[in-house]
């Protein structure tokens, strides 16, 4: 896994780009890998929050770099996360902290692909905005 410490700025947000970080970044696609192997489905006793997390991850980016070992640490995790959220107690610290550090393993955060060097490429979210720069240049030239 990558650094400790705090989150780095993503690639484009950084000011200073000339001091070598570690190892080089990784970029790939947000979204559903083009292929992803044959995956069982989710256990139908499984929470519906336990459902929704492994179905995300085959929709997400970093699944590109999923092995089937790591597939089956997926669904481990959605067995922890469903058996604590079906139960009648409370979690307590270790079953949570244990279930994050899985869920950091996967890469399942953006703060966790940061540490690990590994940046999704963000969609645009719509149509792009034309700049306004030619409208305060005009607005100089007018005098306002």
């Amino acid at each position: 896994m990558g650094a400790t410490g705090p989150i780095p700025k993503r690639s484009e947000e950084r000011r200073r780009r000339n001091k070598d970080d570690g190892p080089e970044l990784v970029q790939a696609a947000a979204g559903a890998p083009p292929e992803l192997p044959e995956l069982p489905d989710p256990d139908p006793l499984w929470h519906p929050i336990a459902t929704d997390w492994y179905l995300s991850l085959q929709e997400s980016g970093q699944a590109v770099f999923y092995e089937p070992s790591d597939w089956a640490m997926a669904r481990y995790a959605a067995e922890l996360m469903s058996r604590g959220l079906s139960s009648d107690r409370p979690p307590n610290g270790q079953y949570v902290s244990a279930l994050d550090s899985v869920m950091a393993r996967l890469l399942t955060t953006e703060g966790d692909r940061r540490r690990a060097r590994i940046e999704l490429e963000r969609k645009p979210a719509g149509p792009q905005l034309a700049s306004v720069k030619p409208l305060d240049a005009y607005r100089d030239l007018a005098g306002g």
